[in-house]
């Protein structure tokens, strides 16, 4: 492992993704900071960081995956721990970042969780978010402190590119996501087509429609999110229908909670390729799921933050 040779620089993990934090480590070049997180008899959290970071730059690393209110309540206990212990600055690495979906208020007397959260993380004592496709850009706004997204389009793009699939069109899988296929679509030189779908109610999805052409040609669909996989499989299943040859997907975040896993398995689909945000559990690494790894990408944006260069130049 090469070593990084600031010794200022700390990175911490807490219970969410513990074999990312040390893939980043070991691509940055640090050893994976001496930490521990108990519970109480009752379930209240208590964390003890095990060696000095006076004076560091400390990087927390913690998605706010299932279960999220866990996850979320460890990470601000450490952060008000590193405060504490006089850090120099609080760096909190959160690959998927949880409630990104409750944005706005879609509905009266809804709440706007988001923010919540984000209200949460910067008033525990965080000095800066590094985080990996946002579910709605203007969750980076709902922050009075920097946030760094990163992208996740080129590590899928360049797997694409690899597999030399044949005649490819780019599937937004609504209109929200339109952005990120053409992103995609971009790096592929390849057309994009648009599900146009009903939601009646959460996580319930009908497609209505398929704009583009999409005949006897090679799907990806590419979202940010896959949840319970209802979305994914009907959109799946309705390319083929409509003429697709071959269905594949892409998403940055695998949730797949509840009937996720056997809706994959069921559908047409032939390949759903995932990054590992969200660390998957033995009975849902199906032979259908590949799982790629940011911990790359993280690592150099975290050097990058830390030598205070550009992070977006990584996108170029």
């Amino acid at each position: 492992m090469p070593t990084y040779n600031d010794s200022s620089l700390k990175i911490f993990t807490l219970n969410s993704n513990p074999d990312l934090a040390k893939e980043i480590c070991s691509q940055v070049g640090v050893d994976l900071g001496k930490s521990s997180v108990k519970r109480f008899s009752d379930g209240e959290i208590q964390v003890n960081i095990e060696e000095s970071i006076r004076g560091c730059d400390v990087y927390l690393v913690q998605s706010t995956s299932e279960p999220a209110n866990e996850h979320i309540m460890e990470l601000l206990i450490m952060i008000d721990a590193c405060k504490r212990a006089s850090a120099k600055s609080i760096n909190v690495v959160i690959p998927y970042y949880g409630y990104a979906r409750q944005d706005r208020k879609a509905r009266s007397r809804e709440p706007i969780t988001s923010k919540l959260v984000a209200n949460l993380v910067e008033n525990a004592g965080a000095t800066r978010v590094l985080t990996l496709d946002l579910h709605a850009s203007q969750i980076q706004g709902f922050f009075d402190i920097p946030v760094d997204q990163l992208i996740g389009t080129p590590l899928f793009s360049s797997y694409f590119i690899e597999k030399q699939l044949e005649d490819v069109v780019i599937v937004s899988p609504d209109h929200g996501g339109v952005v990120r296929a053409r992103q995609m679509a971009e790096r592929l030189e390849a057309p994009i087509a648009i599900i146009d779908k009903r939601r009646p109610r959460p996580n319930v999805a009908e497609v209505m429609n398929i704009v583009g052409e999409i005949e006897g040609k090679t799907a990806i669909i590419v979202d940010d999110i896959i949840d319970t996989a209802g979305t994914l499989q009907l959109a799946a299943d309705a390319l083929v229908e409509q003429g697709a040859a071959h269905v594949y997907a892409s998403c940055t975040h695998p949730v797949l909670s509840g009937p996720a896993i056997s809706r994959i398995q069921d559908s047409k689909l032939e390949e759903l390729i995932v990054s590992n945000t969200i660390a998957l559990p033995e009975e849902k690494k199906i032979p259908k799921i590949t799982q790629l790894s940011v911990g790359p990408l993280m690592a150099q944006a975290i050097i990058r933050v830390h030598e205070q260069t550009s992070v977006s130049s990584l996108f170029n």
